[in-house]
This record gives C-alpha cells, structure tokens and sequence, in this order.
C-alpha cells in the first residue's frame, strides 16, 4: 500500500466535513433536469434522507410543479429592491435547518444585488462547505469557458455563467438528455415556454443544428471531466491500465525527421477521433547553441499552435523514458512515431523505441509513420 502525502490527508480530512454536490446538466432547457432532481429527492425520502427543496424554478410548468408533491419546501426570502419584492434562495433559513440534502435549482442565476452572495453558485458553495449536500442543475452554455463558443454556435449571449471549477468539484455529474425532435415537440407544446415564445425560440436557440451541437457538446464536456477525475484516481491510487472514454493522441517528433509531415498526420487522425492532440520532442542535450535547431523548434512550436495542439520538450539519453512518462500522467490512448532511422544492428544493441514504449504502456497502440520522403 502507497503512503499518502500530508496534502492527500489534509484533502480527505476537508472533504469529510463537506456537502456532496450533484450536478444535472443539459443541453438547453426543458430536457428534464429539474424534475429528475424532483424525482431523486423523492428516492432519498424514501429511504430516510432528510432532503428539503431550497429553490424549484418551474417557470410555470404544470409537469415541474407536480413533482414537488410533499416535499419540504424552504420558504424563499423577501428581498424588497427599488421599491419590488423580490424572492430569493434563504441560505440562513437552509443552514439553520440543516437538512441532509438541498435542492437548489438554476445554478447560474443572479442574485438581487442586495443579497449575501452576487451568484446563486457561491451560494450552493457555502452551503457545501458547511456540510449539507446540494442537488442542482444548470445547461452546457452556462459554462464561463464556452461562453464565447456558444455565442458564435447559436447567435445568443448567454449572460449568466458559473466557473468550470463546479464541473470539477461535482461530486456526481448526470446528463440529462432527451431527443432533438422530443425536445422540440415539447417547446410546441407549450411545455417549456408559453404560447407566444414558442415560435422564436424554435427559430433561434432551439434550431436542429444548434441543439445537435449542444447536445455532442455537453457529451464531450463530461466525458472530459471524467477522464480528468479518473486520472486523479489513477495517481492518488497508483492504478496500472485505466484509460479514460476519450482518445488522446500524441505524437513525438525530432528535428531531424519530417516533424510538420508528423505533427500534420496526428492532427488528422486526431480530428477524426475528436480527441486532444499533444506533440512532445525528446532532445538529448541541451541545444542552446545551435540556431538552427532552435529555429526548427521554433517552427513545430507554431505549428501546434494553429493546430491546437499542446507542444512540450524533454531531455533525455533514452526517448522512450519521457515518452512512456508523458503516456501514463496524461491517459494517452495512441502514441505517433517517426519510422526509426537507426540501423538494424544499432536496435539489436540499444533496443527498438517501439518496443520499449509497448513494453512501458498498457493499452497504448503505437502507430509508426513511414518517411514520406523515401
């Protein structure tokens, strides 16, 4: 058994006295999210867990408000503002009754500008610290990274977002997800927005092609923060052999091989496959003095670039030890490498780098690139 660091016991003793927080996420409203919160809490009820209702948005929707039945509801506090009463989520009136389990919907709303908090998220945030666990939902676009991203997709500023970090905290992430054309005839139907919304929003956010883009996008987004969580287990446990859902390319180039030709073909396969693409360099000495071999770096560095690609270098006698170093702490799935100069003599004596990298890797296939000059 692996002794663990004063940091993995100071973070294990942290996260005991927290609130566990689940996320539902969707690609745009109406897919369901809030009642499967709704239906979940009930399951916890049944089973003895003091689960309360913080704050259900149901926008008016009869389907939503059914949901609720007997569950407990926290009355929302009255926030009287320019001369308007307002409701918003009573943190005070939630942690003095300090239930097991919060429902608090619509992670991403603003808070009345007189309130404790500005964003309901760092409301949720103190309720977790403070050791109840929270149910809540939010939709893809309202994460603060994609926020431009969704804006060129769709033609729609989404003013409200929250910090990746809660994807990443989230104890639980379940995507909640139905149909394009289930999602639609549910719009139509007056289920997610009234009567005289429900043309505009079928010709603007809810067009085909921008629910079908938002739907692979939250997809990948999970599946990202998956791999990223199974990495972290795989270095706190020191488990051998997980890979994560995703495919993760890299590619190792020199200077002296056709990088670009390298660099290129990774970037296709990785397009194809939808995966992140890496490029790393192994040097065997430090090559400060030559110009020549600091301006062909200088070129692969600005082809990763414009290929999104993220471009390290290594030194080392042996390639294959940072090649197979980088393959584990990054989860890499398929390993490109130059067809190998070397005489068949010099591999006898020193050994294949192919096969010192299938040796040091589980479940990493090796694809070796011919010299297309040849």
């Amino acid at each position: 058994m692996s002794k663990k660091s004063p940091d993995q016991f100071l973070k294990e003793i942290e996260n005991a006295n927290k609130g566990r927080l689940k996320l539902y996420i969707g690609a745009a409203p109406g897919v369901g999210k809030t009642c499967e919160m709704l239906r979940d809490a009930h399951e916890m009820r049944e089973t003895n867990i003091d689960v309360v209702v913080g704050l259900v948005e149901t926008y008016g929707r009869k389907g939503t408000a059914e949901q609720i039945k007997d569950l407990e509801l926290i009355p929302l506090k009255e926030i009287h503002y320019k001369g308007v009463v307002l409701k918003e989520l009573d943190l005070d009136g939630i942690t003095k009754r300090k239930p097991q389990v919060v429902i608090v919907d619509e992670l991403a709303h603003t808070n009345v500008p007189t309130s404790k908090n500005k964003k309901r998220y760092q409301d949720v945030l103190e309720l977790i610290n403070s050791g109840i666990s929270v149910m809540t939902a939010v939709n893809i676009q309202h994460l603060e990274s994609l926020n431009d991203y969704v804006n060129r997709m769709t033609g729609v500023k989404v003013r409200e977002t929250i910090p990746d970090s809660m994807l990443e905290i989230a104890d639980e992430v379940e995507v909640i997800d139905i149909s394009i054309d289930a999602l639609r005839d549910r719009l139509k139907s007056g289920k997610i927005y009234s009567k005289d919304k429900i043309e505009t929003a079928l010709n603007n956010f809810f067009r085909v092609g921008n629910l079908t883009a938002l739907r692979e996008l939250t997809l990948r987004e999970v599946a990202n923060e998956v791999d990223e969580h199974l990495m972290e287990y795989k270095k706190e446990k020191h488990v051998e052999g997980l890979v994560g859902a995703q495919e993760k390319i890299l590619v190792c180039v020199n200077v002296n091989f056709n990088a670009e030709y390298l660099i290129r073909r990774g970037y296709r396969i990785s397009k194809m496959l939808k995966a992140p693409l890496y490029v790393l360099h192994v040097r065997r000495e430090n090559i400060s003095e030559d110009k020549s071999k600091l301006r062909k770096l200088d070129d692969l560095t600005q082809l990763c670039s414009k290929l999104d690609a993220k471009f390290q270098v290594a030194t080392s006698k042996d390639a294959a030890v940072p090649i197979i170093k980088f393959a584990k702490e990054n989860g890499i799935t398929q390993v490109i490498i130059g067809q190998s100069a070397r005489t068949r003599w010099h591999e006898i004596l020193r050994g294949s780098i192919v096969r010192k990298i299938m040796r040091g890797t589980k479940y990493v296939d090796v694809l070796v690139v011919a010299d297309p000059r040849e």
